[in-house]
């Protein structure tokens, strides 16, 4: 991870959330938003008084529906646009729960394998940047790892423009 720092820049964090056969969650933005119809991991701006964790949360919750547990900062970024990013391993807080896009934010949800992820149109180029940094743990047969495993109930594992 870099040493960046954030002072005085607008702040965002990114959920990386990867599933036990390997797939992470990414979400395809709404034609509304910044950075329109691109592809990207899961996250939004960090509200005034939030720490990362609790930003991590809310946005989860806002643009998915999904309750999570973050875990570790895995990497932190300045994105083109100027913003600090800070990139979070997460977990589901209950397994089974399904992405149910808000869409006025996120059109789409998919669990994609590392190598799809790589293939996608209009990936943000800070989703590259974090792929090409941390496919090594991404990719090891662990996965990134989560104390007591990887299926939501204690286990595994966007970036936001302007």
């Amino acid at each position: 991870m870099s040493c960046l720092s954030s002072a005085g820049m607008r702040r965002g964090v990114v959920a990386v959330i990867q599933r036990d056969d390997g797939r992470l969650l990414v979400v395809r933005r709404s034609a509304t938003v910044a950075a329109p119809l691109a592809y990207c991991f899961p996250g939004g701006a960090i509200e005034p008084g939030e720490t990362e964790q609790q930003a991590l949360q809310r946005e989860l919750f806002e643009e998915l529906a999904l309750r999570i547990v973050p875990i570790e900062q895995l990497w932190e970024c300045v994105a083109p646009w100027g913003v600090y990013l800070s990139w979070w391993s997460a977990r589901l807080s209950y397994p089974h729960q399904t992405p149910s896009p808000n869409l006025s934010e996120v059109i789409e949800a998919r669990w994609l394998l590392l190598s799809e992820i790589w293939q996608l149109p209009g990936l943000l180029s800070t989703n590259r940047a974090f792929l090409k940094a941390c496919s090594p743990r991404l990719e090891s047969p662990k996965g990134i790892e989560i104390p007591g495993g990887n299926r939501g109930d204690s286990g595994h594992i966007g970036d936001t423009p302007p």
